[in-house]
């Protein structure tokens, strides 16, 4: 099985040590170096391992036979962009059973018309993990709330809505929430 755990890795600016102790339980940089390089099988149960530890869905990582990739011109970071020493690909976003999109239909926050939010949906009992994220939230009447989750109280929680001057909204006990993962912006 050919993967993008090294191509995860790197493009999250991760080390083989770092990678190692986010696993649960953690591992060593050498086990994690032998599961990118094939030369150690990957198993369906080290995908998921990493996958959590780098906070991406297991499909992310698998390499499928005429999935599309693009080429990296360039690298860009707090030196500016360069090129890239060796050829790079990146794959294109994946939709997987998991992920909610959001259409932004006009410019609100940090976000822009035309913004594609690719959501993570999550159990309540993962709501701590989520604070100071971007999430959705069901509300009755098939409406939604989407804002930054800035704090919990048992089964309250508090979210500050997008925008200028918007107000702390509290929402008791939602049944699921999806926190934004993904933001494809078209240029």
């Amino acid at each position: 099985m050919i993967t993008r755990i090294r191509a995860v890795r790197k493009a999250k600016g991760l080390t083989l040590e770092q990678v190692g102790a986010l696993c649960d339980p953690p591992t060593t940089a050498q086990t994690i170096g032998r599961l990118e390089t094939g030369t150690r099988t990957v198993s369906v149960k080290w995908l998921n391992r990493i996958a959590r530890a780098l906070d991406v869905s297991t499909a992310e990582l698998v390499a499928l036979p005429g999935q599309s990739v693009g080429p990296v011109a360039a690298l860009l970071g707090p030196e500016g962009a360069r090129a890239p020493t060796r050829a790079m690909t990146l794959p294109p976003p994946l939709a997987t059973e998991e992920l909610l999109g959001i259409h932004v239909s006009a410019s609100i926050g940090d976000y822009r018309n035309g913004d594609a939010i690719w959501c993570r949906r999550i159990a309540p009992d993962a709501f701590a993990g989520a604070l100071n994220r971007d999430i959705l939230l069901p509300r009755p009447a098939g409406r939604f709330l989407f804002g930054r989750l800035i704090g919990r109280e048992g089964d309250r929680l508090h979210i500050l809505p997008l925008g200028v001057n918007a107000r702390q909204l509290v929402l008791t006990d939602p049944p699921w929430g999806a926190v934004a993962v993904q933001l494809v912006r078209q240029l």
